[in-house]
């Protein structure tokens, strides 16, 4: 099996990635070819990041030491239960079930926690997600967050039929 790149380098990969894509939809919006408002630009941002940083594929070895992990600080001890879950390479590094595993595991988190504190403080007012929630929100988060995590998978040289290939198999 080929080497794989490290954390560090696969956020080295895609910090320069989002840089020529930055300079790209400059370039291109300037020559009025696409039009890409701020909020648009700060919700990809914040999902490209989040992907990169905080909810990489190598969730999966989340038992060890995982950069992802680790900019978590005290809260990374929440992924070793997906780490366990996930064989390393398997579904977790899949190109579209992978990154939705991580989401889902994320909003479960989420939703205990704030289960636990509407039971523990009673009357609780909890802010809300805006109904509906706009595509014009929506696009930009989801096509930052798997982007990033596919510049992941083509650093490893994982292909997007990975996890079809695995079912066949069996």
């Amino acid at each position: 099996m080929a080497r794989v790149p490290s954390g560090r380098v696969h956020n080295l990969i895609n910090i320069a990635a989002y840089s020529v894509l930055a300079a790209a939809t400059l370039v291109a919006s300037r020559l009025e070819a696409v039009v890409v408002t701020p909020a648009q630009g700060l919700w990809f941002t914040l999902a490209y990041a989040a992907g990169t940083f905080l909810l990489s594929p190598d969730l999966d070895l989340a038992e060890g030491r995982v950069d992802s992990k680790r900019h978590w600080g005290v809260l990374g001890v929440l992924w070793v239960p997906y780490g366990m879950l996930f064989s390393h390479r398997g579904w977790s590094h899949t190109w579209l079930v992978g990154p939705l595993t991580r989401l889902l595991y994320v909003a479960l988190i989420v939703a205990l926690v704030l289960g636990l504190l509407t039971y523990l403080v009673p009357g609780l007012t909890l802010p809300t997600l805006p109904e509906p929630l706009s595509w014009k929100v929506a696009a930009p988060l989801l096509v930052g967050y798997y982007l990033s995590q596919w510049l992941h998978l083509i650093a490893d040289g994982v292909r997007p039929d990975h996890g079809a290939r695995r079912v066949r198999r069996k």
